[in-house]
């Protein structure tokens, strides 16, 4: 690395020049401001709600089995109105756990 200052060739981990002693680490081309930050957000915002109305539309656009407003109760028995469980005969233990391997 060379140094600005004077010219002399120092080594590309130097932090200081070997012959005049001057600083020669690079510093950042560029700082962010809060400008920047603000306006980065808004973009990301704005890309965002841009995102969501648009994946909200065109799943709109799907055909209607794929557009589901009300759940049909046989798949939801539990919110049926009366008797919410299964009668004492449609009633069955689980399998055991863990399944057996083989028969002995």
């Amino acid at each position: 690395m060379r140094c600005l200052n004077c010219g002399q060739e120092n080594k590309d981990t130097a932090k200081a020049c070997r012959k005049c002693g001057s600083d020669i680490t690079l510093a950042p081309a560029w700082f962010p401001d809060w400008k920047w930050h603000a306006r980065v957000l808004a973009v990301i915002y704005a890309c965002t709600i841009v995102f969501y109305y648009g994946v909200t539309f065109l799943l709109r656009k799907l055909p209607p089995p794929y557009q589901l407003r009300s759940i049909p109760i046989e798949m939801t028995p539990w919110l049926r109105h009366g008797r919410k469980f299964l009668p004492d005969d449609q009633l069955k233990p689980p399998p055991p756990w863990p399944p057996p391997v083989g028969n002995p």
